[in-house]
C-alpha cells in the first residue's frame, strides 16, 4: 500500500466516523457517502474511491467502531457482497 493509499484510507475512516456522528444511534451510511465526503472533485470520481471506502469500513469492523449491515442485519464484512451500509457499532 502507498502512502497516498494509507492517506486516502485515514480519510475515509474518518469521513465514515463523522458522517455517522451527525446521523442518529442507529442510521447507517453508504459507502458512496464517504467516498463522495472525500472525492475533491465535481464529477463522478467519487466511484473510484468505493472500494477503498468499503475496506475502510471494514478496518473500522475490526477496530470495533462499526458494523457492516445488509438487510438492516449485521454481517460478515469478509463475505458481504453487494449493497452494504454502516452504521455504529451497539
Amino acid at each position: 500500500m502507498t502512502d497516498d493509499e494509507r492517506r486516502t484510507g485515514r480519510r475515509l475512516e474518518r469521513a465514515i466516523l463523522e458522517l455517522l456522528e451527525r446521523r442518529g444511534p442507529t442510521a447507517g451510511i453508504c459507502p458512496s457517502d464517504a467516498a463522495r465526503a472525500v472525492y475533491e472533485g465535481d464529477d463522478d470520481g467519487w466511484r473510484a474511491l468505493m472500494e477503498p471506502a468499503r475496506r475502510a469500513a471494514r478496518r473500522l469492523v475490526t477496530a470495533g467502531e462499526v458494523e457492516i449491515t445488509q438487510g438492516g442485519r449485521p454481517v460478515d464484512p469478509a463475505t458481504a457482497r453487494g449493497p452494504i451500509r454502516i452504521r455504529r457499532s451497539h
